[in-house]
C-alpha cells in the first residue's frame, strides 16, 4: 500500500528532528566546549568520545544488563529505537518483555509505569517529547509523586521518566517546551537535566538506582551536537550535585540542558571585554544545589540566570528567590535572568524565542557594570 501523504510528512517531520539533533550549533563550536568533556586522569587510557544519545543507549544498555528488573517502555521504543534513535537495539538484545512499544497514551505510560513499580520492577519510561507529558500529569503529581508518603514509606515507586526537551530542532510550539518548573514544584520528585554525555550517562545511572522517581529531562537540541569523553562501564554522577564548568571572579552565570553552551559562549565573548564569568551546570534542577551557587555568588557578588523556558514563574525566579534569601548582603547588582518569553514557542522566530549567546552577554555586562 502507497504511503499516505501525512505519513510521508510525518516521517520526514521526524528525519528533520534527528538530523537538527546532530548541527552543528554555533556555540557548540566554541572553543569553550572544552571546558564540558569529561577528561581523565594522568594516565589513564584514552575513553571514547560520544554523543549524548550514544551515552544514554550506554547507560540503558548497561543497566539492563546488570539489573533484569529494569525495563524500557514508550511510544516506538521498541522495533523503532524511539524518534531520536535513542533506544535503538535494546529490542534485539533484551527482547520484547524488557522493551515495550505502548499506545500513544501518555497518561497509560506513565500509569503502567507506576504499577511496574510498585511490584518490584525498574521502569524507564519515555515520553517522545516533553510536549506530550501533559496527559499524564495528573499520573505524574497525583500518584507518582505522593506514593513513598502516603504509604509510608512502604512503597517507594522506583521509576525513572525519560524526556527530550527544548527547542532548536524547528518543532514549533508541539515539540518545543521546557516544562521543568511544573515539576519541580510538586513534593517527592526529583528532577535532572544533563547537558554532556558523561553527566548524561553517570545521571542517568544514578537515576535509575534512586529510590525516588525521576524527570530526566534530556535537551534534544544537542542530543549528536555534543559530543565529549564518557567512562566505559559503570559510574554515576551524583543527584543533587552542580558543577563549575569556568571559574571566575566577577559574574556568576547559571544553566542547564542546551542553554549551558550558549552560557559559555557568552561567557567568553564578556571575557574579551574585561568581564570574568563564573558558569555553573547545575545538572540537577532538584534537589537544587544550593551550596555550591551560595559559595559561586558570594565570591563573584553578581548572578545571571539563563533557561530556555518561559520566564514568568520559570525555576529561575526560584533560583533568584533563594539567592535572595541566603546571599543578599553580598550581591553587588540585582540578580538577572535571560529566558523564554512568555509565548507559545514559535516556528519561525524559534533563535528569536532561545536565550542564546547574544541575548545572555548584554545582560551579563550590565550586570558586571552596575
Amino acid at each position: 500500500m502507497a504511503a499516505s501523504t501525512s505519513d510521508v510528512s510525518v516521517a520526514q517531520f521526524l528525519q528533520q528532528v534527528i538530523e537538527m539533533s546532530a548541527f552543528p550549533i554555533r556555540a557548540l563550536c566554541h572553543p569553550s566546549v572544552h571546558h564540558l568533556e569529561y577528561r581523565g586522569r594522568a594516565g589513564d587510557s584514552v575513553m571514547p568520545q560520544v554523543n549524548m544519545v550514544q551515552a544514554i543507549n550506554d547507560a540503558l544498555t548497561l543497566e539492563m544488563g546488570r539489573d533484569d528488573r529494569v525495563v524500557v517502555l514508550g511510544e516506538d521504543v521498541a522495533k523503532v529505537g524511539g524518534v531520536f534513535r535513542v533506544t535503538q537495539g535494546l529490542y534485539e538484545r533484551f527482547g520484547e518483555d524488557r522493551v515495550i512499544d505502548t499506545p500513544l497514551a501518555e497518561n497509560g505510560i506513565i500509569g503502567a509505569a507506576i504499577g511496574m513499580a510498585l511490584y518490584g520492577l525498574i521502569p524507564v519510561a519515555e515520553i517522545q517529547f516533553a510536549d506530550f507529558i501533559f496527559p499524564a500529569y495528573d499520573q505524574i503529581v497525583s500518584e507518582l509523586a505522593k506514593i513513598r508518603y502516603r504509604s509510608g514509606g512502604e512503597y517507594p515507586a522506583k521509576l525513572v521518566i525519560r524526556v527530550p526537551v527544548g527547542g532548536g530542532i524547528r518543532g514549533g510550539l508541539y515539540h518545543s517546551q521546557s516544562p521543568e518548573s511544573l515539576f519541580i514544584h510538586v513534593a517527592g520528585l526529583k528532577v535532572v537535566a544533563p547537558a554532556t554525555p558523561a553527566d548524561a550517562k553517570g545521571l542517568l545511572l544514578a537515576s535509575i538506582r534512586d529510590p525516588d522517581p525521576v524527570l530526566f529531562f534530556e535537551p534534544k537540541r544537542v542530543y549528536r551536537a555534543a559530543k565529549g569523553e564518557v567512562p566505559e562501564g559503570d559510574f554515576e554522577v551524583p543527584i543533587g550535585q552542580a558543577k563549575v564548568v569556568r571559574a571566575g571572579e566577577h559574574v556568576t552565570i547559571i544553566a542547564w540542558g542546551a542553554m549551558l553552551y550558549e552560557a559559555l559562549a557568552a561567557a567568553d565573548e564578556a571575557e574579551k571585554a574585561g568581564v570574568d564569568c563564573e558558569v555553573i551546570d547545575l545538572r540537577t534542577l532538584w534537589p537544587v544545589d544550593i551550596e555550591s551557587i551560595e559559595t559561586s555568588v558570594k565570591k563573584t557578588g553578581r548572578v545571571v540566570v539563563v533557561h530556555e523556558a518561559p520566564r514568568s514563574c520559570g525555576f529561575g525566579a526560584e533560583l533568584i528567590a533563594l539567592i535572595n534569601e541566603r546571599v543578599f548582603v553580598h550581591l553587588e547588582a540585582p540578580p538577572r535572568r535571560v529566558t523564554g518569553f512568555d509565548t507559545p514557542f514559535p516556528y519561525q522566530l524559534e533563535m528569536e524565542y532561545l536565550p542564546l549567546a547574544h541575548r545572555i552577554l548584554p545582560a551579563v555586562l550590565e550586570t558586571a557594570q552596575f
